[in-house]
């Protein structure tokens, strides 16, 4: 029996700003299928798992990735009207903060047992990229959890929860094992990957082709083996 939903595995970070741009694209083709349901499952990735729980601000953060902070301020440019074009805010100013993004994504892991995870998803980057909200700060977590009736004892305990931690850990690694080494990634039905913040029109040709595995599509993505976004 043929299952009529399409299934996309989204691999991604809260730290990847062309995610963010992706997640936007992705939800304009959908807007535009008129075809089979389509359910979407939001997997965590982390582009650098070595920043300090204390974060590094913007310059220290740029200066560590590429030697200096005018390059790449330059190349934000270009982040900011690819945004713009989807309704993003790119807000690259002094106050921003690189963080550690584990948390997050312990935050998001419960949120997608609780059926809001997509929800949040947008919630936190809009916080790290547009609000230029400090999201190492437990205070300001419990403030935008508070907006999905978490009380701060709840979200305290699932930031140090070390299960879950670990289990975030072990997603990561199994969609790494599988050949993912940048973002965002999409997976569709498990055949189609595409790489990259693709246009919509990128998107409706794969939902439109579920066949075999192969790599359609490579676009714009984070890489941590580069650092270049």
């Amino acid at each position: 029996m043929q299952n009529n939903k399409i299934k996309i595995d989204i691999i991604s970070d809260v730290a990847c700003p062309w995610c963010y741009v992706g997640k936007k694209r992705l939800e304009k083709a959908i807007k535009e299928w008129d075809g089979a349901e389509i359910e979407i499952e939001w997997h965590p990735f982390q582009l650098d798992p070595n920043i300090p729980k204390e974060g590094l601000d913007r310059d220290t953060y740029l200066t560590n990735k590429f030697g200096s902070v005018d390059g790449p301020l330059e190349m934000t440019k270009r982040l900011e009207e690819s945004g713009k074009d989807e309704g993003i805010n790119f807000n690259f100013g002094k106050e921003w903060l690189a963080v550690n993004t584990l948390p997050l994504h312990q935050l998001l892991h419960i949120a997608g047992e609780e059926g809001f995870k997509d929800v949040l998803k947008e919630r936190l980057m809009k916080a790290y990229f547009d609000e230029n909200l400090h999201l190492n700060d437990v205070d300001v977590l419990c403030t935008i959890m508070s907006e999905y009736d978490w009380s701060v004892e709840k979200t305290q305990k699932i930031l140090n929860d070390d299960a879950i931690a670990y289990s975030v850990k072990q997603e990561i690694a199994h969609y790494q094992q599988r050949g993912v080494n940048s973002v965002p990634f999409f997976i569709i039905n498990d055949k189609f990957g595409i790489s990259g913040a693709q246009p919509p029109a990128a998107f409706l040709e794969a939902f439109q082709q579920v066949a075999p595995l192969k790599i359609i599509a490579t676009g714009d993505s984070c890489d941590p083996s580069t650092g270049i976004c």
